[in-house]
């Protein structure tokens, strides 16, 4: 009896975990230690610094490979080869579930060492250069990589601190990079507001969680299966007026748009929202 008792509490608790961890919407992004061309020990800085980056826009559920790696040292990345070869990553970063994953390959980390009149050292700058691009892990298909360079970086006290300056140089670019190749993308799970026929608010299933922010746009499209193949049609654009509690967004429908939505949702189509990138 007492065994019958704990099997069940054991299911009972998983199952709560399991609902905890998937009520979590947000795409699962990894992030690989970014190779390097020359064998640099400031490399692991520039990963740590884009899965910083990643994390601080809380629209992303975010793997670090680099602790994944030191876990899993059988899965131990190859050199420029692994940023070349996207299905050798792809295959590795299956068992840690991410549906995209970003992977870089740095160009060059020059550290310089400023010296006084006398040649004791009174500080260092730096700089860094290198690429990234995004692999879909279900289809091992990348885009294609794109180059950034940080501003070289002032007097610091270490090197690392130099490293770090000069990758926040380019926290805007990579920021817009994310925004480029991430766009949010929601689902309207409730009408709140409705007259004659009409929607004229409703309820999206993105928030606050995912960088959604009060004034965002989000275009609506109505999605039919033709041959096995997605066709989307565009119904308008509506705006966030509200952010619901960390995960959703009340917005604004066109009154142009109203009916049309409303006879879409009434015969349960498939309609998908994406954010407009500014």
């Amino acid at each position: 009896m007492k065994r019958c008792f704990w099997i069940l509490m054991m299911f009972v608790c998983g199952t709560c975990v399991y609902a905890q961890i998937s009520s979590d919407i947000r795409p699962v992004v990894g992030v690989a230690q970014f190779t390097s061309e020359t064998d640099s020990k400031y490399a692991g800085l520039v990963t740590e610094k884009v899965v910083e980056m990643l994390t601080n826009t809380k629209r992303f559920q975010v793997v670090d490979r680099t602790s994944h790696d030191k876990i899993k040292e059988e899965l131990e990345l190859q050199k420029s080869e692994a940023f070349l070869d996207s299905k050798n990553l792809v295959e590795q970063d299956i068992a840690v579930a991410a549906e995209k994953l970003i992977t870089g390959h740095i160009n060059k980390i020059p550290i310089y060492a400023m010296k006084n009149a006398n040649g004791s050292i009174k500080g260092y700058k730096g700089s860094v250069s290198f690429q990234m691009k995004v692999v879909d892990v279900a289809t091992g298909l990348s885009t294609e990589a794109v180059s950034f360079e940080g501003k070289a970086s002032d007097l610091m006290l270490s090197p690392e601190s130099a490293v770090n300056q000069a990758m926040q140089s380019l926290q805007d670019e990579i920021y817009e990079y994310f925004k480029k190749n991430f766009p949010v993308s929601g689902k309207i799970i409730k009408v709140l507001k409705e007259k004659k026929d009409k929607v004229e608010v409703v309820l999206l299933n993105v928030g606050k969680k995912q960088g959604v922010n009060q004034g965002d746009r989000f275009a609506v499209q109505y999605v039919e299966m033709l041959d096995g193949e997605p066709y989307p049609v565009d119904l308008g654009e509506i705006e966030v007026v509200k952010l619901s509690g960390e995960a959703f967004s009340e917005c604004k429908v066109p009154s142009k748009m109203g009916e049309e939505l409303a006879s879409r949702l009434a015969s349960n189509a498939n309609i998908v929202c994406k954010m407009i990138i500014k």
